[in-house]
């Protein structure tokens, strides 16, 4: 989009002088400024970049970093268009095999392969097509900013000439050549193959829970704490662990209990230094002689391998911090009648001589009923070892320096929701009443609705992880973020209740049910979700709201497409736990200049079968929704701040061409 000509009064720019005297210390010369206006005139006419949505990770890892690599089926894509049908099927594959563990498959390549010069010269020459189409979207200003230092200047040499230059055919070669016979070639080629991962992807948005079930949420963070240009919406389990870290002993007793169910302790012990020997020595002396079988972990969604006498200590530790978390939600709840959640307080509602547990009226037998800690007469009350161990688990996780480098990461790239490019992304639901109208949450006495009450808990997020001396709060954002969790109207949650005591302990599977909330019910309707598009200042048409959260079950029927395409639910099922209900493993969005892509995925097996058989998830597009025209940098947000640069400048050149504001040498 070309800024046209526009005669600015001197009375205007007078108005804006001192911004422009500000802006004249970044762009000193009409020379200066108009180079500026010349390069973001010609950036606003390149093709948007590649835009990738994934949620509800999980801790899988392998899988996460498979996806990511592969850019959900991006890299194959790429590798279609350019070769077509000149190399064979085994050939393409070999080759992002190679972009997406370059390492280790080289590894394996030197072991099979007879003649590696030719080898490489192959190689290079395809990975050096690869990386010019991938790179061909972006400014060589960007380009050169994401080359590897060692061989930044060999690289762009590559991607700016080609062998079919007449002039330049033994030059380009010579390179290549060079490459070889200075024993770099593994080098570079690992170089490029991370620069093609780098570059196919512009920004990537993680709509939500990153952590819980799977054993490397740990992992997960660090990767994206490196990426180039990310952002996170919140989802409950992020929050969950983020409580935790602020000092919310209900969040920790429920991230333990959580890991400990999966039998995850890796992320914990490994990822954030969490020291378990005080809860294993108290689960031990207190639950030894206790029902267990109910606590065993689900240790198909673990990567350790546990002996029998380990699995018995892992439940008695698994009891021992489920009884904990019950009592202090209890204690939590009862401070806090405004969370009107009292029907999850149940200890006091259990006849512990009788076995029973009073529901809505009903009772219900109880599976277990063997609590050494619990006091019947105070059955919230925690006991003095209880006490005692709750003080060193407190400590391990508020001065872990691993998870306060991850929870800043979260709170510096992360929010509730987030509206780019007319989509607006948040992790699970919007609060709302049956005619789909907003409904109205009491934070701190004051009642939020919309996006006031989004933009309302973020702050209070912010605040609870990272206390202000000036501002009182007296400990209501640290314990609200446990709400944010399982709370009936948390925007992240959104259901009746939490049902962990009935699934524990209540056989009848009615007691389950978590009723979802409104949103659910009515969020396939046109209607409704341009109400929510207008609400956060997004047009209806051509808008979308990205959600994740609730797992699409394929095998039910269910479809990740609502409201006639305005709505995507993301979340098939990353989690190992879900794949069985769901029948697949996930969803990922594809969002790049020719419009959108919906990817389905099946189970991914392992990174090993990966690199060894060329094993790439399947993935199917179920949905495809391209634009009349290819979008450009103007179509998008950043485009119209640029335009807004262009503006300024503009005003710049015409102050220093009135003499308003002087050039300096």
């Amino acid at each position: 989009m070309t800024i046209p000509h526009i005669h600015y009064p001197t009375v205007e720019l007078k108005q804006d002088l001192r911004y422009l005297q500000l802006l004249s210390r970044s762009f000193p010369t009409i020379a200066s400024a108009s180079t500026e206006i010349i390069n973001l005139e010609a950036i606003l006419n390149l093709p948007k970049g590649t835009e990738h949505f994934l949620t509800d990770i999980h801790g899988e890892y392998e899988a996460f970093q498979h996806v990511l690599k592969n850019a959900s089926g991006t890299v194959k894509r790429k590798v279609n268009e350019i070769f077509g049908n000149s190399l064979r099927e085994n050939e393409k594959k070999d080759l992002c095999t190679l972009i997406y563990y370059p390492a280790e498959k080289l590894q394996l390549i030197k072991q099979e392969e007879d003649d590696m010069p030719e080898w490489y010269e192959i190689t290079l020459n395809r990975l050096v097509k690869v990386c010019q189409s991938v790179s061909s979207k972006y400014t060589r200003s960007k380009v050169n900013k994401a080359l590897p230092k060692d061989f930044s200047y060999i690289i762009q040499e590559l991607l700016h000439e080609t062998d079919s230059d007449h002039n330049k055919h033994a030059y380009f070669n010579q390179i290549i050549s060079t490459i070889i016979t200075t024993r770099r070639a593994d080098d570079f080629i690992v170089a490029m193959c991370n620069l093609i991962q780098r570059l196919v992807i512009d920004s990537l948005h993680i709509v939500g829970d990153i952590y819980d079930r799977g054993p490397g949420a740990h992992i997960i963070m660090d990767t994206i704490c490196d990426y180039h240009n990310f952002d996170i919406q919140w989802g409950n389990h992020d929050i969950l662990w983020m409580g935790a870290f602020a000092g919310n002993d209900a969040c920790l007793a429920n991230v333990l209990r959580v890991s400990l169910r999966y039998g995850n302790l890796d992320t914990l012990e490994e990822g954030y230094g969490v020291n378990m020997l005080p809860l294993a020595t108290f689960a031990m002396e207190a639950y030894k002689d206790t029902r267990l079988d109910l606590y065993m972990p689900r240790i198909k969604c673990s990567n350790r391998t546990y002996t029998e006498k380990e699995l018995s200590i892992i439940a008695m530790m698994h009891k021992a911090v489920t009884v904990l978390q019950f009592k202090l939600e209890g204690q939590l709840i009862a401070a806090h009648p405004d969370y009107g959640m009292d029907d999850r307080r149940l200890l006091d509602k259990i006849d512990y001589a009788r076995g029973v547990v009073t529901l809505d009226g009903n009772e219900y037998p109880l599976l277990d009923i063997d609590f050494p800690t619990i006091d019947p007469t105070d059955p919230y009350r925690l006991t003095p070892d209880e006490e005692n161990l709750l003080k060193h688990l407190h400590g391990s996780f508020v001065n872990s320096e691993k998870l306060q480098k991850h929870v800043d990461c979260l709170l510096r790239h992360g929010s509730f929701y987030l509206s780019l490019n007319n989509n607006l992304m948040f992790h699970a639901s919007m609060p709302m009443n049956p005619d789909g109208s907003f409904r109205e949450v009491s934070v701190a006495g004051e009642a939020f609705s919309g996006r006031r009450l989004l933009d309302r808990l973020d702050s209070l997020v912010q605040l609870a992880c990272r206390p202000n001396s000036e501002e009182i709060d007296n400990g209501y954002s640290v314990d609200y973020m446990w709400y944010l969790w399982c709370g009936p109207d948390s925007p992240l949650f959104d259901k009746s209740k939490m049902a962990t005591f009935e699934r524990y302990l209540i056989a009848d599977k009615e007691t389950h049910r978590e009723d979802k909330g409104v949103y659910y019910h009515i969020n396939d309707n046109e209607d409704v979700c341009d109400r929510i598009l207008t609400e956060f200042g997004l047009p209806v048409e051509g808008s979308h709201i990205i959600n994740g959260h609730v797992p699409v079950k394929i095998k039910k029927g269910e479809n990740p497409v609502k409201a006639g395409g305005k709505l995507l639910v993301i979340d098939g099922g990353f989690s190992k736990a879900y794949q069985p209900e769901t029948g697949i493993a996930g969803y990922t969005l594809v969002y790049h200049s020719r419009g959108f892509q919906l990817v389905q995925h099946e189970p991914f097996e392992s990174q090993l079968k990966a690199i060894e058989e060329g094993q790439d998830i399947i993935s199917n597009t179920v949905l495809s929704e391209f634009k009349s025209r290819r979008l450009l940098v103007k179509d998008t947000d950043k485009g119209k701040e640029l335009v807004t640069q262009v503006e300024d400048l503009s005003k710049l050149l015409a102050a220093y061409r009135r003499g308003l504001v002087k050039e300096k040498n």
